[in-house]
């Protein structure tokens, strides 16, 4: 059944919701729930307490910006674009300027959206914005204490091998890169 305006109505029904877990970026909750089939149920949701922001630094020759970090949660080396934890006071398009500068010390002249994306939506609320940043010019990093980053600048094609192997898996990244072949291709002649 839909909604007026065309949207399917919510076929859960949320009976009681618990606070599981809190700490400065996540809250995790239990929902009680009816689900769709009418037959009682539990909901695990992460709520993130800030959004998720990823930016693409683009040379004029088309090389980008990769930045190289060990991720925690992997327990693994990963290849992707700056990207960090934009918080509800600061908008997005501030937060992508930040870590450019932060992680990398790129100054971007020029930053353009790209793509808003829900990351993993069947267990969490969290929100991501990619960006795309041009007319750079280079300044001195200055990453948080608790990263320890490696910066690279790679050509297009070295960046599209790299997705295209795996190297590459981080989902602000894969967006962003896919975004660019997009644009890549409709910009040829």
């Amino acid at each position: 059944m839909a909604e007026p305006g065309g949207e399917p109505k919510n076929p859960w029904k949320t009976l009681a919701q618990r606070l599981v877990y809190q700490n400065p970026w996540i809250k995790v909750r239990e929902d009680q729930v009816l689900r769709p089939d009418g037959r009682p149920g539990i909901y695990g949701v992460v709520e993130f307490q800030n959004r998720a922001v990823g930016v693409l630094p683009v040379a004029a020759d088309g090389s980008i910006w990769l930045v190289g970090q060990y991720r925690y949660p992997l327990g693994a080396y990963s290849w992707e674009i700056p990207e960090g934890g934009s918080p509800f006071l600061e908008s997005p398009e501030q937060t992508a300027l930040r870590e450019l500068r932060e992680e990398t010390g790129l100054i971007a002249g020029r930053i353009e959206p790209v793509a808003t994306i829900h990351l993993s939506n069947s267990v969490c609320d969290e929100i991501g914005y990619v960006f795309r940043a041009t007319d750079l010019t280079q300044g001195d990093a200055e990453p948080e204490g608790s990263e320890e980053l490696q910066v690279k600048r790679i050509s297009w094609d070295d960046a599209w091998a790299m997705l295209a192997t795996g190297e590459i898996t981080d989902s602000l990244s894969v967006v962003a890169i896919l975004h660019e072949a997009v644009r890549r291709l409709a910009e040829r002649p």
